[in-house]
Formats: C-alpha cells, sequence, structure tokens
C-alpha cells in the first residue's frame, strides 16, 4: 500500500487478479509484519494519481546495487513504485556517494592490488604496529574511514564499479606515507634486505615478526641477522637448501650456528655433496653457487 505495509487478499476474495485496489478496510493481526484486506474495490492507475496526488514523487536515486552503480529516476505514489527509468548522467554528489558505499560494502579488495601495492601496505602496516605515529594504520576499517585522503582524486572520477577496479592501490596508498618521515622508510622496514653473498632477497611482512627466505649459504658469515625498526625487530630467517627447501628456522642466528647447525649440515652434505658446508658457516664466505673446493670441513 501507499504507506509501505504489505497486505494479502484472503481466499476467495474475486479480485485477486486486478493490478490496483482501493483498499477499504485491512486488519493487522500482533506480531505479524502484513495484514489482511478486509474491505476493497478494483481500480486503476489514473484513480490512484487522483486519489493520493500529493503523495506523488519523482527523484533520482542513485545507489550501489547488486555490486554496481545504478542511477535512475523513479515516480512513486507514497511506497508504491509507478515508473523508473535509467539516467545516464546523474548527480556528481549522488554518484560519488554511492561509489563510497559501494567500496565499503564490498571491501577495499575491489580495487587493483598488485604483488607491489600488498607489500607496500604490509610495511605500513609493519612500521605503524611497530613504531606508531605517524606511520598510520592501514586495517581495512581505518583506510575505508580515510579514502577521501588517499583515494580522492579516484573516487572524484569513478562512476562504476569497473572505475574502482582499476584503481592503482599502491599508487594511492603513497598518498599516505608521512613525510618528512617516508624518506628513512627503506632504512626502517627495507623491501629486500641485502645479505652477505651480494643477494637482496625479499622481507616477507605479512606475519609478524617479518620473515627473510634465503638460501643457507648466503648468509655465511653473518653471527647475526639484521634488525628493523631502529632494531626493535628481529626478523626470523627461513634457511633454505640449495634446492630452495626449508632447512631451518631462527631467530637467533648465532644459537643456530652452534647448536642446530651441525644436524643440518650432516643432512647437507648427505643430499648436496657438490656444495661446501663448513663446521663454522661464520668463518666462510658466502656464496650462491657451490663453493665445491670453499672450507670443506
Amino acid at each position: 500500500m501507499v504507506g509501505g505495509t504489505a497486505v494479502t487478499l484472503p481466499p476467495g476474495s474475486g479480485i485477486g487478479d486486478a493490478e490496483w485496489l482501493a483498499v477499504g478496510v485491512a486488519t493487522r493481526d500482533p506480531g505479524r509484519s502484513d495484514g489482511w484486506i478486509r474491505l476493497a474495490a478494483v481500480a486503476d492507475e489514473q484513480l490512484a494519481r487522483r486519489a493520493a496526488s500529493s503523495l506523488l514523487t519523482t527523484i533520482d536515486e542513485v545507489d550501489w546495487i547488486d555490486g554496481d552503480v545504478v542511477a535512475r529516476r523513479v515516480e512513486r505514489l507514497g511506497a508504491i513504485v509507478l515508473s523508473e527509468k535509467l539516467i545516464r548522467d546523474p548527480d556528481r554528489q549522488l554518484l560519488g556517494a554511492a561509489v563510497r558505499r559501494g567500496l565499503s560494502s564490498t571491501g577495499l579488495g575491489l580495487l587493483r592490488w598488485d604483488s607491489d601495492a600488498i607489500a607496500l601496505r604490509q610495511r605500513l602496516d609493519f612500521l605503524h604496529r611497530t613504531l606508531g605515529a605517524p606511520w598510520p594504520p592501514v586495517d581495512d576499517e581505518s583506510l575505508l574511514a580515510a579514502t577521501d585522503t588517499w583515494l580522492g582524486p579516484e573516487l572524484a572520477t569513478a562512476r562504476r564499479r569497473a572505475d574502482l577496479e582499476r584503481i592503482d592501490a599502491g599508487q594511492a596508498l603513497g598518498r599516505l606515507l608521512p613525510w618528512p618521515d617516508a624518506a628513512r622508510m627503506d632504512e626502517l622496514a627495507p623491501e629486500r634486505l641485502e645479505v652477505p653473498s651480494g643477494g637482496h632477497p625479499r622481507l616477507d611482512y605479512s606475519t609478524d615478526p617479518p620473515v627473510l627466505a634465503v638460501k643457507v649459504q648466503e648468509v655465511f658469515g653473518w653471527t647475526d641477522a639484521p634488525r628493523l625498526a631502529h632494531g626493535r625487530v628481529q626478523i626470523v630467517l627461513h634457511l633454505l637448501s640449495p634446492a630452495q627447501r626449508p632447512v631451518a628456522v631462527t631467530a637467533d642466528l648465532a644459537s643456530f650456528w652452534r647448536t642446530g647447525w651441525p644436524q643440518v649440515r650432516a643432512d647437507l652434505r648427505g643430499r648436496y655433496p657438490k656444495h661446501a658446508w663448513p663446521e663454522d658457516p661464520t668463518t666462510m664466505p658466502a656464496h650462491r653457487g657451490t663453493a665445491r673446493n670453499a672450507g670443506r670441513g
């Protein structure tokens, strides 16, 4: 009905096929959301428009419906929709609000997150958790609450879901970098870490604490791994075999060389006899290849 309440015709009323009814009496039992029509007569839209002309409205509605922006001009008689027509050029303010509602309801996964964007977000999250301000929070709730700060230019031109899916999240996230502190980001939370072999494996900030996966031969010479964030955080080393299979996990490299390495060394010597596996890895130069003739013990 025009007031928004749903009502049902009782069986055998004889007027169930009519598109419009003039309802004279309707009742609703306690606890029910809909009511029963007790008295009604067949009507038509022309009569409805005359009888309730004060309830006629035509408004433009722009909203996020079924996963995309829908813009339409809707004519209503109270709660009853009389007609609706798609709008090609909706009001920019209504459009922007709909796009934001869509992003909020669907989530940040709607944007384009490549590996670099994901890595940047993880590094920012690490710095925020470890050092706090001025490094910003980058959890979903915080980012959605600050969309105008880091997504403003993109949201100002987005008109539909496809526009959101094209947004480079990493580029937009860069607007949250706190300057001048951001100039030290590579020092506090480097994307890659130089190891004694000269390699630069990528740090994994998706875990807490961050993980560096590296072949064990490439960290020969290290007595301890570098620390992050002004020395506050010790990374975890995932030490790998020449075939990139994990052989040990440690956050205390010095202790591992003393107590864990002898057993690992024995296993590696059996499986990879062409490689050099010294008794004391801290005295042997790191390398990437076999170093067959170096440091045999």
